[in-house]
């Protein structure tokens, strides 16, 4: 969700799916190996994209940071949900590719620890400050602090390393379900359901709301929840992603910092499934974890399995994984927010 996003509608699915332009050379400042904040090739060295396909805003935009000096930077918004804040995807995403900017050309990031401190502005940008915690053998860490105002509204962790080899392995069984060609994509499925005439006016402007956002996301739901139903689904859902736009190979640090950005979309709302009869006045991302365990395309559609495993004291807890088309574990996530509701139950949608 977004980082500090007060006031949604009711806990339904478009609470459930809401949950971001700078100058900076990403690709050329990622890929100068060799230089102090070289961190492999970016997406300026890969392959043309194919005729007609657009590079994809968040590596273009989104992603791209203004270097001032050698671990200071600056970043801008793209997309801003519509509560104004500051999307909590965007932090992290931005947070891990400044964190990338001060390490080596070879060593990949395996993991990630954020912490939301403060609430973001979405009116001025935020600066990213680095530190070289500990550059190891085989390991190294980078803190990053996001500065609005002159002070921290997120601080990051993250821990990278050189690819070593293991006969130890193992991993969980991809869940089987319908492939992306198959479903519906977000904007089809509102726009069904906008054409039902019985749809509460109120919650049409939501959903209208929705579909005008331009998020730079695709997405596809496995099991989208009947949004004219308020009976408690179990906390869990299923949604093919992928960025919009071409990546194409290049360093997995890069697709590692998208995936970071799609990994924190709806994925708090999951939390609200079983509790779909309240209206949530209050829903924000507190904490936001990942790990990265196998090499992906971030512009390829992936599997992003969600669930929550507990709720309560007005927080909620998610875990997430993001599966390649093959079956191969990605990435593991989790996060921790606030989630405040109305005691009374909402009226229904038609």
């Amino acid at each position: 969700m977004s980082v500090f996003a007060p006031r949604m509608g009711g806990a339904s699915w478009s609470a459930v799916l809401v949950g971001s332009r700078c100058r900076s050379r990403f690709a050329e400042v990622m890929g100068a190996p060799g230089d102090a904040g070289g961190a492999g090739a970016g997406p300026g060295s890969g392959p043309p994209p194919p005729p007609g396909d657009l590079r994809s805003v968040l590596i273009t935009s989104v992603l791209n940071l203004e270097r001032l000096e050698v671990d200071l930077f600056r970043g801008q918004h793209h997309w801003v949900p519509a509560t104004q804040h500051l999307f909590g995807g965007q932090i992290v995403g931005q947070a891990l590719v400044a964190a990338a900017h001060a390490v080596s050309r070879d060593e990949q990031v395996h993991s990630l620890h954020c912490y939301f401190v403060r609430t973001g502005d979405p009116k001025v940008p935020v600066l990213y400050e680095v530190e070289r915690t500990r550059t190891g053998k085989s390991f190294s860490v980078r803190s990053v602090k996001a500065i609005q105002h002159g002070k921290p509204i997120f601080t990051c962790q993250a821990s990278f390393q050189l690819s070593q080899g293991s006969p130890v392995k193992h991993q969980f069984t991809m869940p089987t379900v319908p492939p992306p060609e198959e479903l519906l994509t977000q904007e089809e499925l509102i726009q069904k359901f906008l054409q039902n005439p019985n749809v509460a006016e109120g919650y049409r402007k939501r959903l209208t709301k929705i579909q005008a956002q331009d998020v730079p996301i695709d997405i596809k739901p496995v099991n989208p929840p009947d949004i004219f139903s308020s009976e408690p689904q179990e906390p869990k859902q299923l949604f093919w992603v992928r960025a919009r736009g071409y990546i194409g190979e290049t360093d997995m640090k890069v697709h590692c910092c998208v995936a970071a950005y799609i990994s924190d979309y709806a994925f708090l709302g999951t939390a609200l499934l079983p509790h779909r009869q309240y209206r949530v006045k209050f829903m924000v991302s507190l904490d936001h974890s990942m790990w990265f365990h196998a090499p992906f395309r971030a512009d390829h559609w992936m599997l992003y399995e969600c669930e929550s495993p507990w709720a309560g004291g007005c927080r909620g807890l998610v875990q997430g994984r993001l599966w390649r088309r093959d079956g191969v574990l990605a990435v593991t996530c989790a996060q921790e927010g606030v989630i405040r509701v109305e005691q009374t139950p909402t009226q229904s949608k038609l």
